[in-house]
């Protein structure tokens, strides 16, 4: 896969990157891409989707078992981590316990030899920008999980780095301090304007955060685009079921129609979706449907796919709730409705017109077993 952003100023390039750790199977494979200077990229996916292993190859904690990897126009493959003058901020912190925050933030400015009023003004102004100003004699053991994250942020931004690495920073923190932290970190990187490049799991931080997101699985990017695009347009159904909540429709293409499909489901009826993924007719299809584009009731009355659903369940979920209906022989298919829309009178069991329009059914690549 080829991603090469246009007219953009790229920081980090990969070519054809592949790695192996036992020479047979690939973790990562021959993988492409550009990080534009400035930006804040997220590596998203599952456990094993070689969005790790990407970031390590990129710090000089693992090396490529073929291909490029260049930081501006230098090749980075054989070079140390200490030299490659990238910052890093790991889950763990990585702090040193027996020295003071102050010199732990000093620590990566002594080894580069700046002079101590150097240091001393760098260290003041890293200790301002995440909001630790009278921190600086406390010891890491003295501080709580968010005030340590905060730490090991300002000291990977200390020595002006042209990039900065996040492995899962935020995934010891809990929920409440994590949201915090990641608007924090979202407002430190458009205040500096150094290049991010994060690693995560979580979908709902990589949509939070990040300028673009690459979405990461069996070693390969299935898709790179900004957090909206990836929602609104994923390109094929592990990307629409692993970003933000996803109905699936299964069904048989019958017919080309420009830029729709017509498509039989399986209990025989007929929908109009958007084209995606490309097949001839009597192909088989994944057809994505966001839970907030679905219309119910008298809503659906104007819609160009409607179907009926039987209602299964409400769940509440404060500003909204998702309700459970069974439509088209699944009873998993999920609908939000705000809480000022929802009808009091509708009750578990009822028959209900379920409505979506064309262009927001996406006709994408079969599910695979």
């Amino acid at each position: 896969m080829s991603i090469a952003p246009p007219s953009q100023d790229v920081l980090v390039s990969f070519r054809a990157v592949q790695k192996s750790y036992d020479g047979e199977s690939l973790i990562v494979k021959n993988l492409d891409l550009d990080i534009r200077r400035g930006e804040f990229l997220t590596l998203l996916g599952p456990s094993g989707s070689g969005k790790t292993t990407c970031l390590m190859m990129l710090a000089g904690f693992e090396t490529p078992t073929h291909g490029e990897i260049r930081l501006e126009d230098r090749l980075l493959n054989n070079v140390p981590p200490h030299k490659r003058d990238i910052g890093m901020v790991f889950q763990n912190y990585a702090l040193f316990p027996h020295m003071t925050v102050a010199e732990n933030l000093a620590y990566p400015l002594t080894i580069r030899k700046l002079s101590k009023s150097e240091i001393a003004e760098k260290v003041k102004k890293a200790l301002g920008m995440v909001k630790l100003d009278n921190f600086g004699h406390r010891y890491p053991g003295q501080l709580s999980g968010g005030q340590q994250q905060r730490v090991a942020l300002a000291r990977a931004l200390v020595f002006n780095p042209k990039l900065v690495l996040m492995d899962e920073p935020l995934g010891a923190l809990d929920k409440q301090l994590r949201e915090h932290m990641q608007l924090e970190i979202k407002h430190i990187h458009e205040s500096l304007g150094v290049t991010v490049v994060y690693v995560t799991h979580d979908q709902s931080e990589a949509l939070t955060m990040s300028d673009r997101v690459a979405v990461f699985k069996d070693g390969i990017i299935q898709q790179i685009d900004a957090a909206n695009v990836l929602y609104e347009a994923p390109a094929n159904s592990f990307v629409a079921n692993f970003i933000g909540e996803n109905n699936t429709l299964a069904g048989e293409v019958l017919a080309a129609e420009g830029d729709y499909y017509a498509v039989r489901l399986a209990g025989g009826d007929v929908v109009r979706a958007l084209a995606v993924c490309q097949g001839d007719k009597g192909a088989v299809t994944s057809m994505s449907i966001r839970p907030e584009r679905v219309r119910l009731a008298d809503q659906a009355a104007g819609c160009e796919n409607r179907l009926a659903g039987r209602l299964a369940e409400f769940i509440y979920f404060g500003d909204h709730v998702r309700l459970r209906l069974e439509v088209a022989g699944q009873n998993g298919f999920m609908v939000k409705v705000p809480v000022g829309q929802l009808d009091s009178g509708w009750r578990v069991g009822d028959t209900l017109d379920v409505g979506w329009s064309a262009r927001d059914l996406r006709a994408l690549d079969p599910l695979a077993a």
